[in-house]
């Protein structure tokens, strides 16, 4: 297709964020609720999509979340994303979650997660987005391994 957009390198994508556990993001036991990180979660992959497709995203899916360790208030919620897919409109978004204390700089990976997002116009109809594309063999094994996760949620939707 001659007017394809241009594709953009996967680095584009990148971004980090970061949020202190307070105790209004625990319950009584100082464990931080599982939906306030599928937040952020949603948070950091809409941001590195939106950064990726320079246009507003919504959600479509997110596969599924599995929580390796706690998160405690007072510790800090490492969140990086990056766009490990791309259709014609949608996107996908890589998010590692990383849990730090920081007085003592122990980090743990708390979990990643897969989300699907489809990009918007200004009338809020699905837009053809840029493909992504990786620059290094480690990229080029998350775009294969992306694309069979689309190929499995498009099965499902059946």
């Amino acid at each position: 297709m001659a007017d394809r957009l241009p594709p953009k390198p996967m680095r584009a994508s990148r971004i980090s964020l970061a949020q202190t556990m307070g105790p209004e993001h625990a319950n009584n036991y100082g464990n931080v609720h599982g939906g306030w990180i599928m937040k952020l979660v949603d948070e950091a992959g809409g941001v590195a999509c939106m950064r990726h497709a320079q246009r507003r995203v919504v959600t479509v899916a997110i596969d599924s979340m599995v929580f390796r360790h706690p998160v405690k208030t007072s510790d800090l919620v490492l969140l990086n994303a990056e766009v490990t897919y791309t259709g014609k409109t949608s996107i996908e978004a890589e998010v590692q979650v990383v849990a730090e204390n920081p007085i003592t700089g122990e980090r743990w990976h708390t979990n990643t997660a897969y989300l699907l997002y489809v990009a918007l116009d200004e009338d809020g109809k699905p837009t053809e987005i840029p493909p992504v594309f990786g620059e290094t063999v480690e990229e080029e094994k998350k775009l294969e391994e992306a694309k069979k996760r689309q190929t499995r949620r498009l099965e499902q939707r059946t």
